[in-house]
């Protein structure tokens, strides 16, 4: 602009001056605003004389004003002294237009250039991505942003106390093995597009079982028709439970509990469908349409087992099409770090069982599987066995064709004591079965030895990162955060035809957070009392009255 502002002045000043003084000139500058002026001023600072070549006095002086004279030779300076050559005032007049038109033609292309200039920052800007807070990324219109995320979580399991049966003639030994092992290695991306939209997707590069050894977890497109409503498609949680609720990185022990492993996380909790979600700072809805994938696609689909993690690829058989809804919400509420919150969860689902031509079992059904507490050597300690066998024309035989599930939830913060509890049910229906029911449920204490609380996650009725009020300093005051915890487990799938066994334990934990993304975890597990009489798997049948304390650890970071 000041480039305009200098250029419009100068050709003013000489058109307004070629006028009455066509053989001398004098420019005057304004030290404060930059504008030529033909007049002397207060604030003015004379900058040159302009004459005509004829009238200027010899060479060697002209060197002395070489300094005034060099702003002509610019082409509008050689016009300008063409101007001073001429005498008549037709001619001054077509001179003066002349240099007027030549301003206007520059300034109309310092406009343009300008402009041009302009449009290019605005597009450099809305393609720009800039560095947040973590590995966050954000383009400048707010369009369009992107989160990369991860975690890591290193476990360990010493068996104190193994004491189990001993081997059949032809089985390996039945004890717990001691080790180490990464639990879970995830790497994702999330973030949101024109406002409305968001996105995750999230690859577990240690999930599966089986021969599977890795898997996709998240992997869906959601649109926020507000604040409270949206709605998804892809991959993605079932909509059950507040521990299944809470992500893996928030839990207060290092295994989620018994029940809520057999029901929920064994069979596979991600699934691809639509789900539709409601959520507002005291209560929140999900509900979900999802199924398992057709082929070979990841731990979410492998024929090794039937715990509902089966291709339906070439007549394999797979948990089908569930309905699944939870509601949850803190009806008393007195701060952020004082509430309780309650909840209930419901869900059916569809089981395909296939036959071969001639009726004998092919693969398909289901089996709901268990393991108390550990997170290294997770062997199937109690286990009903595929409840799909037998010939389909046998009377004998068995066929599961769905099952429903329901479960009830409770959680009260209290500044830093919180206590939570669940009781989940497993209704069996089908072929040879009369409503059979697993069931199992929990309860533990946690209390935070250096002040903090529990945090909600609103939208997902679940507990979110714990922010230590200092963070951990080696040669500072902050500590991070400490927290203690002890809970009870319980776990019975023993009922009509089915035996899958029945255990119950007691678990303590001590949780170190250094930072927010840090967290170091280590459980004591005694386990009470297993009742795996009757059970058709003999590995599982090897645990009946076994005794067993596991010392757990584990090393998480995420970000």
């Amino acid at each position: 602009m000041k480039l305009r502002k200098l250029t419009l002045a100068l050709a003013t000043a000489l058109g307004s001056s070629l006028s009455s003084a066509a053989f001398a000139l004098d420019l005057y500058v304004d030290t404060k605003t930059e504008q030529i002026y033909a007049k002397p001023a207060p604030g003015r600072v004379h900058i040159g004389s302009f004459v005509r070549e004829e009238d200027a006095p010899a060479k060697t002086a002209g060197k002395t004003s070489k300094t005034a004279e060099a702003p002509m030779e610019s082409s509008d300076g050689r016009i300008a002294e063409g101007a001073a050559e001429k005498t008549d005032p037709a001619e001054l007049m077509a001179a003066r237009r002349d240099i007027e038109m030549k301003a206007k033609m520059r300034e109309a292309r310092l406009v343009s250039d300008m402009a041009s200039l302009e449009e290019r920052v605005k597009q450099t800007e809305k393609t720009r991505m800039k560095y947040g807070p973590g590995l966050h990324f954000e383009s400048a219109d707010g369009n369009f942003t992107a989160e990369v995320d991860g975690r890591l979580q290193a476990d360990s399991q010493y068996n104190i106390t193994n004491d189990v049966l001993p081997p059949a003639p032809n089985d390996r030994p039945y004890e717990l093995n001691s080790g180490a092992n990464i639990r879970r290695a995830r790497l994702g991306v999330e973030g949101t597009m024109f406002k409305k939209w968001d996105y995750k997707f999230e690859f577990d590069f240690s999930r599966g079982n089986g021969s599977v050894t890795s898997g996709i977890t998240d992997a869906f497109i959601r649109y926020n028709f507000d604040s409270p409503l949206s709605v998804k498609v892809g991959s993605f949680k079932e909509p059950f439970s507040l521990e299944e609720a809470t992500s893996n990185r928030f839990l207060t022990f290092i295994e989620r509990n018994m029940a809520v492993n057999t029901f929920l996380d064994n069979p596979n909790v991600y699934k691809t469908g639509i789900g539709v979600n409601y959520a507002v700072p005291r209560w929140q809805t999900g509900i979900s349409f999802q199924t398992e994938p057709v082929g070979s696609w990841s731990s979410a689909s492998t024929s090794v087992n039937p715990n509902g993690n089966n291709s339906r690829n070439n007549g394999s058989g797979d948990t089908s099409w569930e309905g699944v809804g939870r509601i949850s919400g803190r009806p008393w509420m007195e701060s952020e770090t004082k509430f309780w919150h309650v909840g209930a969860s419901a869900a059916y689902t569809r089981v395909n069982t296939q036959y071969e031509g001639d009726g004998d079992f092919a693969n398909g059904g289901m089996s709901f599987a268990s393991f108390p507490g550990a997170n290294v050597d997770r062997t199937n300690v109690l286990n009903t066995g595929n409840l799909s066998f037998g010939n389909k024309n046998d009377l004998n035989s068995r066929r599961v064709e769905s099952y429903t599930r329901w479960g009830t939830e409770t959680a009260l913060v209290y500044g830093p004591f919180s206590a939570q509890g669940e009781y989940l049910q497993t209704h069996i229906n089908g072929h040879g079965y009369s409503g059979e029911s697993l069931f199992g449920f929990y309860g533990y204490l946690s209390y935070f030895l250096t002040g903090e609380s529990r945090v909600y996650h609103v939208k997902n009725g679940a507990w979110n990162r714990i922010k230590p009020f200092q963070n951990f300093q080696l040669a500072g005051p902050g500590w991070g955060a400490w927290e203690i915890a002890a809970g009870y487990d319980y776990m019975n799938m023993n009922d009509g035809a089915i035996r899958g066994g029945k255990a119950n334990l007691i678990k303590f934990g001590l949780n170190w957070y250094p930072h927010s993304n840090i967290r170091v975890m280590t459980n004591y597990v005694h386990v009470l009392d297993i009742n795996t009489a009757g059970v058709v798997d003999r590995r599982s049948a090897g645990f009946n009255n076994a005794n067993l304390d596991m010392w757990l650890t584990r090393f998480q970071v995420d970000f």
